[in-house]
């Protein structure tokens, strides 16, 4: 009989156990993938600011020491990703090449101007600091002109901050949905243990010595749904950035490990939380309202 009622309590309490992971795991998993997807956004807006291109026209007087003194000068600035001086010969065979004719056979003379090219690192890609640099530029005598996709850097910056704003959103209410879906399943499993939790409390034992077996125990499963979910995490990852490549999902090893490092951190912390509130609700709870 009491071999029966043994098995049954090892049963329900294995079935506490796997439905606590589960839900750990699965929402971690689903806030993983959001995470991945707001970095991988990320990356891409950074990629698409850094080939916003500000050119700067020279006059045809310009001498080579001042060309080279003014690209040296802008490629030591902490701001600059590239520079890249284009000569009026090569402006014209690309044009040559990229419009299928010669249109200086028309004209009799290159009407093109030495330039140099600067491509700045993402997140100084802003409308003041690209007037910063074409006023500095225009300064010097040699400039005639600098010019820049102004209305492109202006919606690029707008788009980035509305993304990052709803991704801000979305993160808060899957964290939220995260804790409370989480805290759920171990007040179940601890509102099956009430009757142990009060036993303990009536023979003389602390509230901290009650509830330290039980942070410990869902620390752990805790951290058994955050691996399970880091592992599901990785497997979607590798598996599109075998179909889809330019996404380039595994470039950013670094952020991707502050992202599994934050998932484990989440679910060991929610876990403990939610096991202190649920183990002190019974703690303080009368007797007669344990039934």
């Amino acid at each position: 009989m009491s071999t029966s009622f043994e098995k049954d309590q090892r049963r329900r309490l294995i079935s506490s156990y796997f439905s606590v992971v589960l839900s750990i795991t699965l929402v971690l998993f689903l806030l993983g993938i959001l995470g991945v997807l707001v970095i991988n956004t990320k990356f891409i807006s950074d990629k698409f600011k850094e080939k916003v291109t500000l050119t700067i026209y020279l006059e045809d007087s310009t001498k080579p020491i001042e060309i080279n003194q003014l690209k040296n000068s802008l490629s030591l600035a902490s701001y600059i990703k590239e520079t890249r001086f284009v000569s009026k010969e090569y402006a014209a065979d690309f044009m040559k090449i990229e419009y299928g004719e010669d249109f200086l056979d028309e004209i009799g003379y290159n009407p093109l101007k030495n330039s140099i090219e600067i491509n700045l690192l993402s997140k100084y890609v802003t409308t003041k600091r690209l007037d910063s640099i074409s006023q500095k530029a225009l300064d010097k005598k040699f400039v005639e002109d600098v010019k820049y996709d102004k209305d492109l850097v202006e919606l690029m910056n707008s788009n980035v901050k509305k993304l990052s704003l709803w991704a801000l959103i979305i993160c808060g209410v899957f964290t939220l949905i995260a804790i409370l879906l989480i805290n759920s399943s171990i007040r179940l499993a601890i509102y099956s243990k009430r009757f142990s939790i009060k036993t303990m409390q009536m023979v003389g034992a602390t509230k901290k010595f009650i509830r330290k077996p039980f942070i410990i125990n869902n620390i752990k499963l805790g951290i058994i749904g955050s691996i399970l979910a880091i592992c599901g995490i990785v497997f979607i990852i590798y598996y599109l950035n075998s179909y889809f490549p330019e996404l380039q999902l595994i470039n950013n090893p670094f952020t991707l490990g502050i992202l599994f490092s934050g998932i484990l951190f989440v679910g060991i912390l929610i876990t403990w939380i939610s096991t202190f509130v649920a183990t002190q609700r019974f703690l303080n709870l009368k007797t007669d309202r344990l039934y």
